[in-house]
């Protein structure tokens, strides 16, 4: 399978890398509107060509999938193309900025006939993936909580501008950062959210939220708490999940503890190849759904990150609870 990665951003190298791994794919194309990016990006794999629009990409015949990885407002109208061109898709999260956007794309690529997946790394992640493991083993029984605190850096000037355009970005650090830790606290909390109450702070001048705090109520009772904080003296990303026998921390920096009975264990130390790895699983993931398989992460859940992104966000506005019983209000 040829892969044409669209942008040639942030962690464009580890899809690269990715393509390059996995039997039965090559990476064929890069494309970003900065032909610079995209031949810096196209020289870790020396037999991709370089293209500045996508369309031209898809036009070429070079292509049997693309990876989306592009401003999140363009997710929509790229993955359109592709699937009207014959090629597969995977997009970065988030799946759109819109819940009437998602469902576009997904009746794209049904009416198309191709394969669609939404690119939820934490999914990925061997330090998320062991402490979901134990979950599912049932040895710490049910989960009650889920504590996720993460810091970012929405000042003006740490990242590209268009992070900064509502229009483009759909949001700011909750769509972004924020939307990581919405689907890996659902995941870990094992139910969908019912109800919604959030504060969002615009600082440094931005034009989009810099910080914002979540709590959910989980259909099956389980409590979630997102805090996102930006730029602050202690960078941090770390979840907490509290079940009925023991507690379970996962933090990137060091690993996952199992922590019952006043005594701790390790189950994941963490590795230098950790994103490396989740990035390739994720690809690999992408070729079975391409090949009739299941995806790890299903479209109904991708969407419904997003429906909890803009449900925070009408919450923080009218300064209350939302029920989530009606999505159809959200788009």
């Amino acid at each position: 399978m040829r892969i044409g990665l669209i942008g040639a951003g942030a962690v464009a190298s580890y899809h690269c890398a990715a393509a390059a791994t996995l039997d039965g794919m090559r990476l064929a194309a890069v494309c970003d509107i900065d032909e610079t990016a995209a031949r810096r990006v196209a020289s870790g794999c020396p037999d991709a060509a370089v293209f500045t629009d996508h369309r031209a990409m898809l036009e070429s015949g070079t292509v049997d999938a693309v990876i989306v990885n592009t401003p999140h407002a363009t997710h929509l109208p790229i993955g359109v193309d592709a699937a009207a061109a014959g090629a597969h898709v995977l997009v970065e999260k988030p799946m759109a900025t819109t819940l009437e956007d998602c469902d576009r794309l997904v009746a794209a690529c049904d009416t198309a006939g191709v394969a669609l997946t939404v690119g939820h790394i934490q999914h990925y992640l061997p330090e998320k993936v062991e402490a979901h493991r134990v979950l599912a083993s049932g040895r710490l029984g049910a989960v009650r909580m889920v504590r996720d605190n993460r810091s970012t850096d929405y000042r003006p000037g740490t990242r590209s501008p268009w992070f900064f355009s509502p229009e483009i970005a759909g949001g700011g650090a909750l769509m972004n950062i924020g939307g990581h830790c919405i689907d890996r606290s659902l995941w870990f909390g094992g139910g969908r959210a019912a109800e919604m109450l959030a504060t969002t702070v615009n600082r440094f001048g931005s034009t989009v939220e810099t910080d914002g705090a979540m709590m959910l109520r989980l259909d099956n009772g389980v409590a979630v708490s997102i805090v996102v904080v930006s730029d602050p003296a202690t960078r941090g990303d770390l979840v907490t999940v509290v079940c009925e026998g023991g507690i379970i921390e996962i933090d990137p920096r060091h690993g996952t503890t199992v922590h019952a009975d006043g005594r701790s264990q390790l189950i994941h130390r963490t590795h230098p190849d950790d994103i490396q790895s989740a990035f390739t699983a994720q690809l690999a993931d992408f070729q079975r759904v391409v090949q009739g398989g299941a995806p790890t992460v299903p479209l109904e859940h991708a969407r419904h990150v997003v429906e909890l992104v803009l449900a925070a966000y009408r919450s923080a506005e009218e300064g209350s609870a939302l029920l989530l019983a009606d999505a159809d209000a959200l788009t």
